[in-house]
């Protein structure tokens, strides 16, 4: 059961030390939230420190407050309060969750249908089409000053998520709050010059490769690519690289479902990340995640499985080819 923002906001206003987290592997809805809250809390008063698995990635420190966001420390720190955004489980915050030594309270503010609500306070709406909006209506609901730069962070936050407000999760009330966080000083054309027209060389690089390899199985009406290890060592790609390459296949004529398969390295290696994409509400992704052990939105949604890229690619491929003849 959702906690109220009155109830949230009481905590927050009862406490002083606090942690803000995301998701690893984050996306502009995950950092643009962690800072925008980050910068809310400081000019409350109150002592804030954000960590990301992954920092700060280097497409997005255009963002006002990106200094703000930090890898976690080595030695657990202690807090009064968590603060976990945009992460459907707890799990997804990854290594950030060892550096905690103790928090009092653990508030969980979220749009993924699949959060089982964690956390002592928890606020999910999987209506919403970003978490970026949820903090839009709290930080309203409060009364909290919303200035310039937590307007463009929020503004990210909902754009990145809404595929530029585009996807059927938009509602009217996301146009309304994109044009109060323009009121209150996004600068919409620097944002998207930012965000959306300066991809490094190596992303595009990275896009040809992926689509000389490119499938159509389940009568055209699946698209998917893989990355391996060695062709993103060979391309010099970093993971922010591949984020919202998936959109291109996705775009395909008569596709319903865009699959891109990674192979992952490091504290991951052995493991196989899958970001899926679906044009149709009747075909899940996420009921496809959730069956390799993933989650998400129906539309969008991501699984890590271990085993080998081609045995990976071939259970989810599939699936995904049983959900769509039994339900687009």
């Amino acid at each position: 059961m959702n906690a109220t923002f009155a109830e949230i906001g009481d905590a927050i206003a009862r406490h002083q030390k606090f942690l803000v987290l995301s998701h690893m592997r984050p996306d502009g809805d995950a950092l643009g939230c962690e800072i925008a809250i980050t910068l809310a809390l400081q000019k409350l008063g109150k002592d804030v420190t954000a960590w990301n698995e992954d920092g700060m990635l280097a497409k997005l420190r255009f963002l006002p407050g990106s200094d703000s966001v930090a890898k976690p420390t080595e030695t657990p720190l202690d807090f009064d309060v968590v603060l976990v955004l945009d992460t459907a489980v707890q799990e997804r915050v990854g290594t950030p969750l060892k550096s905690i030594g103790s928090a009092k309270i653990w508030i969980n503010i979220d749009h993924h249908h699949s959060n089982p609500e964690y956390g002592d306070l928890s606020y999910i709406d999987s209506k919403a089409p970003a978490t970026g909006q949820i903090l839009f209506e709290l930080f309203t609901a409060l009364g909290w000053e919303i200035d310039a730069a937590m307007a463009e962070n929020l503004f990210v936050a909902i754009s990145t998520d809404t595929g530029s407000f585009q996807y059927p999760s938009t509602t009217a009330r996301t146009y309304e709050i994109g044009a109060e966080l323009i009121k209150r000083g996004a600068d919409v054309g620097r944002i998207s010059r930012d965000l959306y027209d300066s991809y490094p060389l190596r992303r595009i690089q990275l896009l040809r490769s992926l689509l000389n390899e490119l499938t159509f199985s389940s009568d055209n009406r699946v698209a998917s690519f893989a990355l391996t290890q060695a062709a993103a060592q060979s391309i010099g790609v970093i993971p922010e690289d591949n984020e919202g390459l998936i959109d291109h296949i996705r775009a395909v004529e008569g596709v319903i479902v865009a699959i891109f398969f990674e192979e992952l390295s490091g504290k991951d290696s052995g493991r196989i990340r899958i970001s899926m994409r679906s044009k149709d509400p009747k075909v899940s992704v996420s009921a496809i995640c959730q069956q390799f052990g993933g989650g998400g939105h129906i539309l969008a949604a991501g699984a890590r499985m271990r085993g080998t890229l081609d045995d990976v690619r071939r259970q989810v491929l599939e699936t995904t080819d049983h959900e769509i003849r039994s339900h687009a």
